[in-house]
């Protein structure tokens, strides 16, 4: 059976796999699915129509599946899914989706969200995402796997943030970031690409200069981005990463491409 505190209250209707701890004070809603191994610290509240996958881990004061802070919302019985072996810290809130966004907001699997992040509704998270403390989603925002997120960050509505993507702290992103990207400043602008990062994961000398080349090409002064966008996939082909951030780049957006200080915004 689950191991659950005398304190703790668990609704009726709650599944909870037979490993399940509920620590201290915690509240668990009617609707709330907690896969094996999952651990809720003391004081954490899961309710709404939430999945949580196995071995993950939320820890005290966190508040995840409760009603989006969006003022359209009406009570439809919308849905928070969060993968496997996560980290979910103190303060973290996640809120389910909406009518206008999918109905559904999904984290993926090995995720850290450090002390005070927040996801808003409908987003979109990948997996090996990493939010440090403080950082923020609005609604609809897309992560793409293994991206990180620096502290007091805040990120736009339906902004995209690529794979391996950095995103400098106390940042305010207003405009897609390209995969490998690294950007940073109170208005967001690209500064360059995620090396490090990109070092650290595996990837070979080769795909980084490559990718250097193709990055210096894609974003020069001359002509405008959709031209240079077509250029780079002639001169330099369309896979690996270099085809990841083509890819991103011609893919449907509302919002526009963030880029280095200085280059057109086209």
């Amino acid at each position: 059976m689950p191991q659950i505190h005398p304190t703790a209250i668990v609704a009726p209707g709650a599944m909870l796999a037979d490993d399940v701890v509920v620590g201290p004070y915690c509240i668990v809603g009617e609707n709330v699915v907690l896969a094996a191994g999952v651990t809720l610290r003391a004081h954490a509240v899961v309710d709404g129509r939430t999945i949580i996958g196995e071995g993950t881990s939320i820890f005290p004061f966190a508040s995840i599946g409760l009603d989006p802070q969006d003022l359209k919302y009406r009570g439809e019985l919308s849905e928070l899914v969060i993968g496997r072996r996560n980290r979910i810290r103190e303060y973290v809130t996640m809120n389910p989706g909406t009518t206008g966004g999918g109905m559904v907001t999904r984290i993926g699997d090995d995720g850290l969200f450090m002390v005070g992040a927040h996801v808003a509704h409908d987003c979109q998270i990948g997996n090996h995402v990493i939010m440090a403390n403080n950082a923020t989603l609005a609604g609809h925002v897309v992560v793409e796997d293994y991206a990180i997120l620096g502290g007091l960050c805040a990120v736009h509505q339906y902004v995209r943030i690529g794979k391996y993507a950095m995103i400098g702290g106390m940042s305010g992103v207003e405009r897609d970031v390209i995969p490998y990207g690294q950007v940073m400043g109170d208005r967001a602008r690209l500064y360059g690409l995620n090396i490090i990062g990109m070092q650290r994961r595996g990837f070979s000398r080769e795909d980084i200069q490559g990718l250097r080349n193709a990055y210096q090409f894609l974003f020069s002064s001359e002509g405008t981005l959709s031209d240079r966008v077509n250029e780079t996939a002639e001169r330099f082909g369309v896979g690996g990463p270099i085809g990841d951030i083509i890819d991103f780049i011609r893919a449907d957006s509302s919002r526009a491409i963030c880029q280095p200080k200085g280059a057109n915004d086209d």
